[in-house]
């Protein structure tokens, strides 16, 4: 049972945020000014897949105390809160992002400044925290937020492009980092390349497919890569490639080659003013400004995955094209009469069919003499619940005839940690996937998916050289006493970059998943298991691009100060006590909404996913002991009801009564209510106190003093979205719908946030994500991102004011009476009786998603999604 419950968390949770744009419901872009450097676009391409793929099925184990369902049902969730959040009630046109951006510089600025909290160690398989849901021990050591991107020279300099957080530089193979992107408009990355003159090129808008994906504003190139930073200065070409995703930068003939969500692009490499070429668009009248720029397909009508170059002859280039899911454009092309013809035969063993080409990498030998691909095939997708990888093939010329060299099947006997039916090599290919051959030898081949494969022979054989963790290995021990030491460590699941480079005369393959960075040599040891016996995590703390969806502080009473803990993406919870100096993860797989108790650290509840809670009353301090003796467990799963009918949020809300931290409510179709505080053992005491009705979740929930607010959607996508406000007592009397005026004075977007004021329950603001009716077309989309009421929720007020027109996600009134607003580009500030807004420090353009006051009130901290967590003191916010 144990393991059974560890495997349960994570292998799901992998799937599901890392997923989590695999369904959705169809949306687009609007026309506008193709200007917008974030993920509107994105974010609708995400949400595109429930109406357009709807026979796709997948694995899904149990969560929490939920049923055994489909886990289609989880992705098409996950995608629909991020993206629905940002894009609903309609499509959102392009330069949303952008506006907001100038607007917000613009803002004049507080005193004071952010203090990185997390910027030190994160260790995931921390000793102190065994508990039943934790996954310490699985091998992945120090880890830190998603990396898209890698690229290294042969100077020992590394490059690390993450999800959220931009560009980061090691000069020392790894460790030591320092961010050098934060002065673009976009943190997030696709891909990142070096060309022959030691150049570092930069394609901002990370293109994983993913439901947290942001858009980028363009490609940079930056001449001095071992001591310079990115800047605007630095974008090549005009903004061709502004809201887009770029998968693959490719060099050949005097050109960059760039794979985006808007087709193929190129630019000459020596020029870099002029404006973009489009090389190819399946269909361009998809593409902005064209005729069905608005429709709901436009979104994923144009992706395009990799480019392969004959090196010896970069005029024969083919194209890898096509939507993972499936359309009737996916396939091969290649020039052909001034144009571009579809491939259809000679490929070999390589499929050519449109429901069999989904997401493709390519890579070839530094000769030329062999070509290698990766295929995740959308049929095979649709129908085969163990893996969506068609195969990896390999070839002498980049048009074939191409070999199967590699299967599902042949990546699990080769020492794999995932051989369970429904979640085997591949999964998630479409998701996970990187491809490199070792310059030195054109038989070296890596190949990244959930885990890491390698080769020595050109495919004839296969080893898993990265297992996904090591707890299905008879090696496995949880109890630290008795590691034999013949586990050796390896990476963090779920592969996104790689690149080869050396250090101190030695060659390395970098990797880069969704936990952080990871090296070891090209010429590395294995085990009998084929397992490498020397990977290096590079997550050294001097790197911090964590995903935190949220943020809870308490008084530590056994160390000195605070503990500091926060749901991450695919890293669990966090946990900082106040005198260490590096983290642990007190709790595995994704980590959701956090509540802690202020009086005391140790007392807190994690989310899960679809309120899985769990709770603890000592940190999760474990050594493991629940392994034979499950009485030793010290972490209680408590999911209200609505966790098994999966009536709740992918993210769900909780938040505890402010004045009465035993009080905790939690939302999902219904309203929850339990008063046993960290006490609780049981999901069966959660009181129903009420039901917001059938197809309705709640998006926010607060309390103070026994009166409750809930937001809802319900429908929550851009066809018919429709939200309100419930509001009741916390022991189930009073409840009613609050009748929302049809003049739009509360927009019909989605609800994000509440901020109750202390002194008076009566007193509370709404944080409002997405955009305005300016950007959005969607029924009600009206104005403003903050509304105030002072008679509970009856009648409501934009209090708007200058504050720029940018998705809102969290709100804090301070104790003096302050507000302070956590957006998808930062924090800002409206003074006690002001009504104008300031700009709080100056953090990069990341999304903050949670802000949580300090015990005592005096500190503010916030939860960002690529950032780690920052705090600052409020009295320098002046």
């Amino acid at each position: 049972m144990p393991a059974d419950t560890r495997g349960r968390r994570w292998l799901t949770i992998c799937a599901i945020t890392a997923t989590a744009g695999l369904f959705a419901i169809p949306a687009s872009a609007a026309p506008g000014s193709h200007t917008s450097p974030f993920g509107v676009r994105a974010l609708a391409r995400l949400a595109a897949e429930r109406e357009h793929a709807a026979g796709v099925t997948g694995p899904r184990a149990k969560t929490g105390d939920g049923d055994d369902g489909n886990e289609a049902d989880e992705i098409a969730e996950g995608a629909a809160q991020y993206a629905e959040a940002r894009t609903a009630p309609g499509v959102v046109a392009p330069g949303a992002y952008g506006a907001a951006w100038r607007d917000l510089r613009e803002l004049p600025g507080t005193g004071g400044s952010w203090r990185h909290v997390t910027g030190l160690p994160y260790d995931s398989d921390d000793p102190r925290y065994r508990d039943i849901d934790s996954n310490s021990s699985g091998g992945s050591g120090h880890v830190t937020g998603r990396m898209a991107a890698m690229a290294a020279d042969d100077d020992g300099y590394l490059y690390a492009g993450s999800a959220g957080g931009g560009v980061w530089r090691s000069r020392s193979g790894g460790g030591h980092w320092r961010p050098i992107s934060d002065r673009l408009p976009s943190q997030s990355t696709g891909a990142l390349a070096l060309d022959g003159n030691g150049r570092l090129w930069l394609g901002t808008g990370e293109a994983n497919t993913n439901a947290d994906a942001y858009l980028g504003s363009g490609v940079y190139v930056l001449s001095d890569p071992h001591h310079g930073a990115f800047t605007t200065r630095d974008r090549v070409g005009g903004d061709e490639l502004e809201s887009t995703t770029v998968r693959q930068l490719r060099f050949g003939g005097g050109r960059v080659w760039a794979a985006t969500g808007e087709g193929v692009w190129s630019h000459s490499t020596k020029h870099l003013r002029g404006p973009w070429k489009l090389e190819f668009a399946p269909n361009p009248e998809y593409l902005p400004g064209g005729s069905k720029a608005t429709d709901a397909e436009a979104a994923y009508k144009n992706i395009t995955n990799d480019i392969a170059f004959d090196p010896r002859d970069p005029s024969k280039v083919v194209l890898a094209v096509g939507w993972r899911s499936g359309d009737d454009y996916n396939g091969f092309y290649t020039r052909s009469g001034g144009g571009w013809r579809r491939i259809t035969s000679g490929f070999g063993e390589m499929p050519t069919d449109a429901d069999d080409v989904g997401t493709v990498t390519f890579a070839h030998s530094a000769d030329g003499s062999r070509y290698y691909a990766i295929d995740q095939s959308p049929e095979q997708m649709a129908t085969d619940p163990d893996s969506g990888l068609q195969g990896i093939y390999g070839a002498s010329s980049p048009y074939g005839p191409w070999k199967k060299i590699a299967d599902y099947k042949q990546l699990a006997a080769a020492g794999s940690a995932l051989t369970t039916d429904g979640y085997m090599p591949g999964v998630q290919a479409w998701y996970n996937q990187f491809l490199t051959v070792d310059p030195a030898d054109p038989e070296h081949v890596y190949a990244g998916l959930e885990e890491v494969y390698e080769t020595k022979d050109a495919g004839a054989t296969w080893s898993t050289a990265g297992p996904y963790w090591n707890f299905t290995f008879p090696c496995w021990r949880i109890d630290p006493a008795e590691q034999t030491g013949d586990c050796s460590p390896t990476t963090h699941s779920d592969q996104h970059g790689v690149a080869i480079g050396r250090y101190h005369g030695r060659s390395y393959v970098y990797v880069g998943n969704d936990g952080g960075a990871y090296r070891r040599p090209v010429d590395g040891s294995q085990d009998s298991s084929g397992h490498a016996t020397d990977w290096t995590s590079l997550n050294d703390g001097t790197i911090d691009t964590l995903q935190y969806y949220s943020v809870g502080i308490g008084r530590d009473l056994e160390h000195h100060g605070v503990s500091v803990t926060g749901g991450l993406q695919d890293n669990g919870q966090s946990i900082l006590r106040g005198d260490d100096r590096v983290m642990g993860s007190n709790f595995g797989g994704d980590g959701g909404d956090t509540l802690t108790d202020p009086a005391d650290g140790c007392n807190m509840a994690e989310e899960y996913v679809y309120l899985s809670v769990q709770v603890t009353q000592n940190c999760a301090v474990n050594d493991g002991s629940w392994v034979t003796d499950p009485g030793r467990a010290t972490s209680y799963n408590v999911a209200p009801a609505d966790n098994a009918t999966g009536e709740a949020r992918f993210i769900a809300p909780l938040a505890a009564d402010m004045r009465n931290s035993s009080t905790w409510v939690a939302g999902g179709r219904h309203v929850w209510v339990q008063t046993h505080g960290y006490a609780i053992r049981s999901g069966s005491e959660w009181k129903n106190v009420y039901d917001l009705g059938a197809g309705r979740t709640a998006t926010a929930v607060a309390v103070s003093g026994g009166k409750v607010y809930a937001a809802w959607c319900g429908p929550c996508n851009e066809k018919g979205f429709a939200r309100g406000i419930s509001v009741g007592n916390a022991d189930g009397t009073g409840w009613h719908d609050i009748g929302l005026p049809a003049d739009g004075t509360v927009p019909n977007r989605y609800l994000s946030g509440f901020a109750v004021d202390p002194r008076n329950a009566d007193h509370v603001f709404l944080a409002v994500n997405g955009f305005s009716r300016h950007w959005t077309e969607g029924p009600g989309a009206g104005t403003g991102h903050v509304f105030e009421s002072t008679d509970g929720g009856t009648t409501w007020k934009d209090v708007s004011a200058d504050l720029p027109d940018v998705p809102s996600d969290s709100a804090v009134v301070t104790p003096d009476g302050g507000l302070v607003l956590a957006t998808d580009l930062g924090v800002v500030y409206r003074a006690p009786g002001r009504t104008k807004w300031q700009r709080v420090g100056s953090l990069p353009a990341v999304a903050v998603l949670q802000l949580k006051l300090s015990p005592d009130g005096r500190t503010l901290y916030a939860a960002t999604h690529g950032r780690g967590i920052y705090s600052i003191r409020l009295h320098e916010v002046r």
